[in-house]
């Protein structure tokens, strides 16, 4: 992952949190562990990424410190459905880039976006693959799960292909992400 893909799956997670999402803790670390692997080496994001499985309580705020330091800010329009679409947009990217398990971000899709924005047609292949991952049967072999996989990263690819490009999609680098 580059330093500017870092930022913008740093910058997906404070607009989840922006919007109410729960977003879990092992999350932000990992996002902390990714930035820093990824070149992005501050003071927070070393912390945040060092935390230990007894310190997730300090995840949140070492995120937000996090974001200070890379100068991130999430500017929620005062369309919060535009702001799902974005979820959704960086979602898929993180399941295609591989930074992200095929039927997590697909069951992402469904739960943070698709449903909250009343099951757009653009969304259901990604919650049709998403329901599937989630009925899978725990029996099934692993060339079935590969096979699932797959199909999501498919529908990803696919749902990236008609979603208009993201507003801050420019020719300069990300803030942050040098």
């Amino acid at each position: 992952m580059t330093g500017n893909e870092a930022v913008r799956h740093l910058r997906a997670l404070a607009e989840e949190r922006a919007l109410g999402c729960e977003v879990d803790s092992v999350r932000l670390i990992q996002a902390g562990l990714t930035a820093l692997l990824a070149g992005l080496d501050t003071p927070s994001v070393r912390a945040l990424a060092s935390l230990a499985s007894w310190e997730t309580e300090h995840a949140p705020v070492l995120f937000e410190q996090v974001l200070d330091e890379l100068g991130i800010t999430v500017c929620l329009t005062a369309d919060p459905d535009a702001v799902r679409w974005e979820l959704a947009r960086s979602w898929a990217t993180s399941i295609v880039d591989g930074s992200c398990d095929p039927g997590t971000g697909a069951t992402m899709i469904w739960s943070q976006a698709a449903e909250p924005l009343n099951y757009p047609e653009k969304l259901q292949a990604m919650v049709g693959w998403a329901s599937a991952w989630e009925d899978r049967d725990e029996e099934i072999g692993d060339s079935s799960a590969e096979d699932l996989d797959t199909e999501i990263i498919h529908a990803a690819r696919e749902l990236l292909a008609v979603l208009p490009p993201p507003p801050w999609t420019t020719a300069d680098p990300i803030p942050g992400a040098e």
